[in-house]
């Protein structure tokens, strides 16, 4: 009988589409530098870069630890906390993100108005503050709060499976040496979830990028709504929403490359 040949790890395949990729960034970088057309374009468009940044970092970070609390309450001892969290997660992910936007925006918001100033009707009346308008709740927030419930739901069940997945003989050790569930969370499990988390949070976060054009439909001014503003004034349909694609291009393929040499940095470190 013939002995099996050692199995060879298959060799990653040459990133061809990076090359295709680079080749049309530069061809369209070029294009931005000698085109006045194109110039004007991304000057104009480049002005919601900043807003399109904050919106997906914040929104992010907010979604982030909603959804580590979601995660730990669907985890809990406790039916009512469990169920509680899980019709949270399976209702707001069976709604489309943009229809919760438009919910959030026009009725979350007015109603979230009319409990405050409900609230605040003894010191609205000793002329301490003054009633609160709906109009005072930026557009900005409203979608920033959005996004947030939206990702929240499905980082909860990132969250939820990177817990899971860390051996319970180790918990059950921890609880033997004495550690607090607080201590077990913070020493034991989550420095092992991490490592099965951070692909799908990455992407998450990615995700929450390319989502974050939706809050144009709101008139948030970022790159998006830039976009929609100068080529309605123009006309260059094509030529601004080149621009407006090449610079979501940038920012999720420059996301997605970093987050791949992370996890090859934590493979490494895992055989050592």
């Amino acid at each position: 009988m013939t002995s099996a040949r050692p199995s060879r790890a298959a060799k990653p395949d040459f990133p061809w589409w990076l090359v295709v990729a680079g080749t049309i960034a530069i061809a369209l970088g070029i294009a931005i530098l000698v085109s006045p057309i194109y110039g004007q374009v991304f000057a104009t468009v480049s002005q919601g870069i900043l807003i399109t940044v904050w919106v997906s970092l914040l929104a992010f970070c907010l979604a982030s630890v909603l959804g580590l609390a979601l995660a730990v309450m669907s985890l809990s001892d406790h039916i009512a906390i469990r169920q509680a969290a899980r019709f949270y997660v399976e209702v707001v992910r069976g709604v489309p993100l943009l229809v919760l936007l438009f919910y959030i925006a026009f009725v979350g918001a007015p109603a979230l108005v009319a409990l405050w100033n409900f609230l605040s009707q003894p010191l609205q009346g000793a002329g301490l503050i003054e009633p609160a308008l709906v109009r005072d709740f930026s557009l900005l927030w409203r979608a920033i709060i959005a996004l947030m419930l939206a990702y929240a739901a499905f980082l909860a069940e990132i969250f939820r499976a990177g817990i899971q997945a860390v051996d319970k003989g180790q918990i059950e050790a921890a609880k033997a040496l004495g550690l607090t569930r607080l201590q077990r969370f913070r020493l034991i499990v989550m420095p092992q979830a991490i490592r099965t988390i951070l692909p799908p949070y990455g992407n998450d976060f990615i995700s929450m990028v390319k989502d974050s054009s939706l809050v144009s439909v709101l008139g948030v001014v970022d790159v998006t709504q830039m976009g929609k503003v100068y080529a309605s004034g123009s006309f260059r349909f094509f030529e601004t929403y080149s621009v407006v694609a090449y610079i979501y291009l940038l920012l999720t393929i420059s996301l997605s490359l970093a987050l791949r040499w992370i996890e090859r940095r934590l493979g490494r470190s895992d055989r050592r």
